[in-house]
């Protein structure tokens, strides 16, 4: 019987890496499991493989049976999986006549009118952005209109409705609103995308590396403090690649920065001091803005090297490389990846090619000499 074509299997290491089209969901799976896995996906029945199953590794029929049955109840479990930030796509409510602000934006040539409704709607947009404004143009070639009603935010781009969100999915539609934008300025639809990284991406100009790392770690003051000794921020926290080069594209938000990495960072950044201080209380942190050093936000390289980078009070240096499973495992939770079928397949052959290591420092100058033996492939 001809396999079903709703999954894609990668074999990495010693696992094998399932991928559903119905959930767009990633699995991790021994390599015994996956053909089991493919063999349900095909048709086989559940008795005839417990059966080969039962005499291969001598076990009891019963044993094998359960085992091969949950293995199906996962398979089924992975066809019906919703996205979470699925839209409710409510397009009855009627458009705000005045907004309180209006700013403009400018990212290359291109101008950005974007209508907030009021302050509420400005603080979930602006303070990222702020670098890029100036005074009001008549002549702009998008406009991004952004308003809430009740307990949900609505979001428009020329007057067509791209989609609603509860106030309590507002990351959604922050993602959602960094997604139009990338599109815009790259001139490239969602479905050119491979996928989004929660990271930070840093450039010599040649090529990328990308930073990882769970929340507090250091990921963004360790790209403002490699801003600062020659390398180049093209992305931070929203890091886009594409599918046709697999190459990390410039997104032009400011570098999110915590109240206890100003000690460090202010000798070098003193504009730092007068910044404004915004708090954020679903993520429980207090950040300011930093610019990011790139000129060029249509820029694009290419990145062979994921960093998962710690910052540890009076640790030494450690750097190791990681087994990519381990390493698959942390970047996908946080990440947008595409859900249609040949972009999932690049994706997975993409990162089948990448180096994956683990930073763990406290002194700066050794962290920052160590990434540019990444860069210049001298480990």
């Amino acid at each position: 019987m001809k396999e079903k074509t709703e999954f894609l299997y990668k074999a990495i290491e010693d696992k094998t890496i399932t991928w559903s089209e119905s959930s767009n969901q990633y699995l991790i799976l021994e390599n015994t499991t996956a053909l089991i896995f493919k063999k349900l996906n095909a048709g086989v029945s559940i008795k005839e493989i417990a059966s080969e199953l039962s005499k291969e590794l001598s076990l009891p029929i019963d044993k094998t049976t359960d085992f091969v049955t949950d293995l199906e109840q996962e398979i089924n479990a992975l066809k019906t999986e919703k996205d979470a930030s699925t839209i409710n796509k409510d397009t009855t409510i009627n458009k705000p006549e005045k907004f309180e602000f209006i700013k403009y934006y400018k990212i290359n040539e291109l101008i950005f009118k974007v209508e907030f409704y009021s302050e509420y709607e400005l603080y979930l947009v602006h303070p990222k952005f702020e670098h890029l404004e100036i005074e009001d143009k008549n002549i702009y070639a998008h406009t991004f209109t952004i308003f809430c009603e009740a307990d949900f935010i609505y979001f428009y781009i020329e007057n067509n409705f791209i989609g609603t969100w509860n106030k309590n999915e507002i990351h959604f539609f922050q993602g959602k609103f960094s997604m139009e934008l990338i599109q815009k300025i790259h001139q490239k639809e969602e479905k050119e995308w491979m996928g989004v990284f929660h990271a930070s991406a840093v450039s010599n100009g040649e090529k990328s590396v990308l930073f990882l790392g769970d929340s507090g770690n250091g990921k963004s003051t360790s790209l403002a403090l490699l801003q600062a000794n020659g390398f180049t921020c093209l992305a931070d926290d929203f890091v886009p690649i594409d599918i046709y080069n697999k190459e990390v594209y410039s997104f032009p938000a400011s570098i999110s920065i915590k109240k206890n990495s100003l000690d460090t960072l202010l000798p070098l950044y003193p504009e730092l001091e007068n910044s404004a201080e915004y708090h954020f209380k679903r993520l429980n942190k207090v950040v300011r803005y930093l610019k990011p050093n790139n000129l060029d936000f249509l820029s694009h390289l290419p990145c062979k090297d994921l960093v998962f980078i710690k910052y540890k009070k009076n640790s030494d240096l450690k750097f190791d490389k990681i087994a990519k499973i381990e390493a698959f495992q942390q970047l996908v939770p946080d990440s947008w990846l595409s859900p249609i079928k040949e972009n999932a397949e690049i994706f997975l052959d993409w990162f089948a090619s990448l180096n994956c290591y683990q930073i763990t420092y406290s002194e700066n100058k050794k962290m920052i000499a160590t990434v540019a033996k990444i860069f210049n492939d001298e480990l």
